[in-house]
């Protein structure tokens, strides 16, 4: 009986030991293997392979200074964990060069000094929210914080607002769209600050482009990561290629021109094309004039003769001379006194001003606000060629139509009720990407003392190009006010007399950044995280069955565990 019991022990040291080394040799192991399992449906702790390649790249810390921590309301606590979460993805593949810190902007309990960190954290480029926060006794105040971040790298710093405030979206949607961009946010700007040649884009101007303060919002925002510059071509052959044929611009942006373009300008522009270089093209087929609207209440729509037509069908796009009408739309403010009256203005719906619908199918527009437009035209894809693919980015709603121009735009339309039987089209494209080899528009057009010059390089097949075009040359114009005498340009994709901001300035900055190869950083933009709610009626009904189930249950399994292992080992033992 004693020897059975020794060779008892003697097992179960032996066991013990064998455990304890294969514990010790995953310890060591660990050391040189890495890796990570993420069990979540919809992967939402697996990093994109952009990210962590660029954070096995970084050769310095990358510090976050986090402006989330003190007393929050239960969804930014989810937005705050959130962000200490992939903080910590980070750290995983960063190592020691990721750091963190959670800070409290109003933890000062001295006013001056908490507005003067208020000031500096505004001037660093974070936006300030307002909180209404219930107090013990009941009673409810207002808490200003600023949901941003400030990453720097090397002495340089770029802040990063986290905090999506979409129209329409409810709280809990606004909240999850925060978290869903999290990555992407954080990686655009880990980017920028590690990029040590950032891309370079040229906005054309000399066709009555839009102006520089007319673009200030984007290309404030543009200038943290790319180099910017206003270019005219001026039938230079060498504007947009340098004398060796190299494209001096990895994007050009032509945004609403409205003066036509010469047939050298265009050539200029399609070889730039053909040697790779990409384009984003902001036009208006139908110029309407918004003053003479203003001021008389009717105007007439007009073909906006760009002379862009025969190019743009080569490249398998066509723009329609018509204008959209839409049931979903913006409202613009109309003057409801009566004659001789001072002026009274309410909001009216306007067909004309369509609410657009980003496709769910593409990084560029995926879970991107709807988008606000002026006097958008219908877009059609033309052409066979399997060597370009194209893609609808933007549409109409499922009812809207089109009138042909020339048109009379006239304000009395806000007055008639709108019939959905006569909004028989749906979703209408007004944006599209294509991307591929293109044909050039001038094969057979050039006399051969140009295709044969070899100081021209003229090309009859691009390299692999990619180009967007929309429909509305106001999808990238921010609206200004005057300030102290100053005129400032308001966010792109506000609406001052709605308050409400839409989408477009996302939806600019997406459609540069995936012209301009960012591929990687797009890839985090295809992630969605869903929101799983709880079921309230079934919580208020079953409450205290999932309270014990919760609270009973483990306790049970634990004591049964117990119970199985010692009636185990007295048996074991008992022989």
């Amino acid at each position: 009986m004693a020897m059975q019991r020794n060779e008892v022990k003697k097992d179960t040291i032996i066991q013990f030991i064998v455990i304890f080394s294969i514990v010790i040799l995953i310890f060591i192991l660990s050391g040189f293997l890495f890796t990570r399992f993420d069990l979540t449906s919809d992967k939402r702790f697996t990093l994109s392979k952009h990210t962590k390649a660029m954070l096995k790249e970084s050769d310095d810390i990358i510090y976050f200074k986090v402006y989330l921590k003190g007393d929050l309301p239960a969804g930014f606590v989810r937005l705050q964990n959130s962000v200490r979460e992939i903080l910590d993805e980070f750290r995983a593949y960063g190592k020691d060069n990721i750091q963190y810190e959670f800070i409290d902007p109003a933890i000062s309990t001295d006013k001056k000094t908490r507005n003067e960190v208020f000031r500096q954290l505004y001037e660093k480029g974070l936006e300030p929210t307002n909180l209404q926060v219930k107090e013990k006794d009941g009673a409810t105040s207002q808490k200003i914080i600023f949901p941003g971040i400030i990453v720097s790298y090397r002495g340089t710093e770029v802040a990063v607002n986290i905090l999506k405030n979409y129209a329409g979206y409810s709280p809990e949607g606004n909240l999850n769209s925060s978290i869903q961009s999290l990555e992407y946010e954080l990686s655009f700007a880990m980017q920028k600050l590690m990029t040590k040649n950032p891309p370079k884009i040229g906005f054309l101007e000399g066709h009555g482009e839009l102006n520089p303060l007319a673009v200030d919002d984007l290309a404030r925002t543009l200038a943290n990561y790319y180099v910017l510059q206003r270019v005219s071509i001026n039938e230079y052959l060498y504007s947009l290629r340098d004398t060796l044929g190299k494209n001096n611009f990895d994007l050009i942006v032509i945004a609403k021109p409205e003066l036509p373009f010469s047939e050298k300008d265009k050539f200029i522009i399609d070889q730039y094309l053909m040697n790779g270089g990409h384009i984003l093209w902001l036009l208006d087929p139908v110029k309407v004039s918004l003053d003479s609207l203003s001021r008389s209440r009717s105007t007439l729509a007009m073909e906006n003769a760009l002379n862009l037509n025969d190019q743009l069908f080569k490249y398998g796009i066509r723009l329609n001379l018509n204008l959209v009408q839409d049931m979903q739309c913006a409202t613009i403010p109309v003057n409801t006194a009566m004659v001789g009256q001072p002026a009274k203005f309410a909001p009216a719906p306007w067909i004309y001003f369509p609410l657009l619908v980003p496709s769910d199918k593409n990084p560029i527009t995926k879970n991107l606000d709807i988008i606000k437009s002026q006097f958008a035209s219908v877009i059609d894809t033309v052409g066979d060629s399997e060597s370009i693919q194209k893609t609808i980015l933007l549409t109409t709603s499922k009812y809207s139509r089109w009138v042909n121009a020339p048109a009379l735009i006239d304000l009395s339309v806000i007055n008639e009720k709108i019939d959905p039987s006569r909004f028989t089209k749906s979703f209408l494209p007004v944006g599209v990407l294509l991307e591929g080899t293109f044909k050039s528009a001038f094969t057979n057009r050039v006399s051969p003392l140009i295709s044969n010059n070899q100081q021209i390089g003229f090309l009859k097949e691009s390299k692999p190009a990619k180009m967007i075009v929309y429909s509305d040359g106001d999808l990238i114009q921010n609206s200004t006010q005057l300030n102290e005498g100053k005129i400032e340009a308001l966010p792109l994709g506000y609406d001052r007399y709605t308050k409400q901001t839409f989408g477009n300035k996302e939806l600019m900055l997406n459609s540069i950044n995936y012209l301009c190869n960012m591929q990687g950083l797009m890839e985090t933009r295809s992630k969605e995280f869903k929101i799983r709610m709880l079921d309230k009626p079934k919580i208020l009904n079953q409450r205290v069955v999932w309270q014990l189930l919760n609270i009973v249950l483990p306790i049970l399994i634990v004591i049964a565990i117990g119970m199985t292992y010692h009636l185990i080992r007295k048996k074991k033992f008992s022989n």
